[in-house]
């Protein structure tokens, strides 16, 4: 891959903010991007991804999380110990604690980081599952959970590497104020996750984060098939730089973050 001296310029940033501490490539340039989109574009079928601005308000994100949690009836409960989560937001250094270090910008410190399942293309979670609980379609690459298959060995969230799954406790509906009935609730004992939003892509509508931040005239999040050339997300990832979490291990996460 060549570098630029403007591109060259910007990764040097970038490195100086902590994103790209270890390795230096693990931000994706436009070019590197476009290049190893070109390169899995022989992938059957679509590979669903979702991109994030960083630099989008606070009150954004809790929108998203807010149509996140009520239209897949999320349970309130406040002891963070049982806490189920799909989508919330973290720390920079939360998010990106392997890239981070003392002398990053304040500024980036402190904003707020939406996490969610990264629907690797390369999922962890779904080589452990004893009864195939967590399956991933390979039609459009989303890492399912089905609630009736699940034991409850949480085998899923010991091998996922970014926290993003929430354990049954308890029965949480007694925690839904308001079930929503176009989407089942859960029960003690079982695994859930973001599926980005399956359900809703199934007839047609996009992620319920991802409306709620175009309903405020955001950008905040987009949604869409990196194999599409001609998809909002893949413009994103090749026209700005972008990082992934954790990409060293070789999950191929399809969650893209922008600076």
């Amino acid at each position: 891959m060549e570098v630029d001296r403007r591109g060259f310029l910007k990764i040097a940033g970038l490195v100086g903010l902590g994103i790209a501490a270890k390795p230096l490539f693990d931000v994706l340039s436009p070019a590197r991007a476009a290049q190893e989109l070109e390169n899995a574009e022989t992938q059957v079928g679509m590979r669903l991804a979702m991109v994030v601005d960083v630099k989008a308000s606070k009150d954004e994100f809790k929108s998203a999380v807010a149509a996140c949690n009520r239209v897949h009836n999320v349970p309130a409960i406040e002891d963070v110990r049982q806490e189920i989560k799909w989508l919330w937001t973290t720390s920079y250094e939360g998010a990106f604690g392997e890239s981070a270090h003392e002398y990053i910008d304040d500024y980036l410190k402190h904003l707020p980081v939406p996490i969610l399942c990264n629907h690797c293309s390369n999922p962890p979670c779904v080589r452990v599952c004893p009864t195939r609980a967590t399956f991933k379609r390979q039609e459009d690459g989303i890492v399912m959970m089905d609630y009736h298959r699940c034991i409850g060995c949480r085998f899923c969230m010991a091998a996922c590497p970014y926290g993003a799954r929430s354990f049954n406790w308890r029965d949480p509906r007694p925690f839904v104020d308001n079930v929503d009935p176009d989407f089942p609730t859960r029960s003690k004992g079982v695994v859930e996750k973001c599926n980005f939003c399956q359900s809703r892509l199934d007839r047609g509508l996009i992620p319920a984060c991802v409306e709620a931040t175009q309903q405020d005239g955001s950008n905040a999040l987009a949604f869409g098939d990196l194999n599409d050339r001609s998809s909002k997300v893949r413009e994103l990832v090749t026209s700005r730089y972008s990082v992934r979490r954790k990409p060293e291990l070789g999950t191929e996460p399809s969650v893209y973050y922008l600076f």
